[in-house]
């Protein structure tokens, strides 16, 4: 099932949106994910904010943020394959095709990485999937990159650890994301056309901001919609599991797998399969729908 996200966008209310949308910030360098969340939280004068996936502070670009209750939402939007543009400097000048070369040979599909010293996460090796890693221009010992990786990638220890199979050295000079999972610098919006938009809705005019908010019922592309009859909306609404005979159709899927439920266009939340006798699925997240 498709859920039809523009007429969604057209009939949900500016307050709706606040409640439950996402906005695709464009994130300056020099400051944290955090600082970016709590900027956008404090001028639409909001509860909460979250962003869905850190960036390290120099590093630009893609951070969507969920608003409101959409926070619920960013841990099944985590993990999602990412994309960049970068610059690295080599140490030692060579040629494009050398690097390429060590590229194709050693940081291609699944990879063993380590993460840096200073990192969020235990220091561990863990495997991560490098899908695609360009060499887009080479000015002098600058080189231009593109790389599409697997969640939880460190680009910049990518970079370095190239430099050191290549015995010359290398280090990230800048980094840009235009990726995460769905969300693209396609929908992205600068700072500058934030702060406008929060005027104009100040000034009673909602339609700039309107158009930057992103419905979180987007969480439908990334999960499969599964649809229960009407006259259990209500029960799963109030904490009852999903019952086998509460789906509209026979689904036969394996114990852990999530997906969002919907009643139509509404959302009503994500749940995990359990197969547990006539149990069906169990709630991860149900939404109250907020009233216009």
């Amino acid at each position: 099932m498709q859920i039809n996200l523009e007429k969604i966008k057209k009939e949900k209310s500016i307050k709706q949106f606040l409640e439950f949308g996402i906005i695709v910030f464009d994130k300056p360098d020099n400051c944290t994910s955090f600082d970016v969340s709590d900027f956008v939280r404090k001028k639409l004068k909001l509860n909460k904010t979250s962003h869905f996936g850190t960036l390290d502070p120099m590093v630009t670009g893609v951070l969507p943020i969920a608003l409101g209750r959409a926070v619920k939402l960013t841990g099944f939007f985590l993990g999602e394959d990412k994309e960049y543009i970068g610059t690295m400097r080599i140490h030692e000048d060579v040629s494009l095709e050398d690097i390429r070369k060590i590229i194709k040979e050693k940081f291609m599909g699944t990879i063993i990485q380590l993460p840096p010293v200073r990192s969020s996460v235990k220091r561990q090796e863990r495997e991560r999937e490098i899908k695609k890693f360009e060499l887009l221009e080479k000015k002098g010992k600058e080189v231009s990159f593109l790389v599409e990786c697997q969640g939880g990638t460190y680009v910049r220890k990518l970079v370095h650890d190239l430099g050191e199979a290549m015995g010359i050295g290398a280090h990230m000079i800048g980094l840009k994301r235009i990726r995460a999972g769905i969300f693209t610098n396609k929908e992205m919006v600068s700072k500058e056309d934030f702060e406008k938009a929060v005027e104009e809705f100040e000034k009673g005019d909602e339609k700039i901001l309107r158009k930057i908010i992103i419905p979180a019922e987007i969480v439908s592309e990334v999960y499969p919609v599964v649809e229960v009859k009407k006259e259990f909306v209500d029960m799963i609404l109030h904490g009852a599991p999903i019952y086998h005979k509460f789906l509209t159709k026979k689904l036969n899927w394996e114990n852990g797998k999530k997906f969002c439920l919907f009643d139509g266009e509404k959302f009503i939340g994500m749940f995990k399969v359990i197969n547990e006798g006539d149990y069906f699925a169990r709630s991860e997240f149900t939404f109250q729908q907020v009233n216009k």
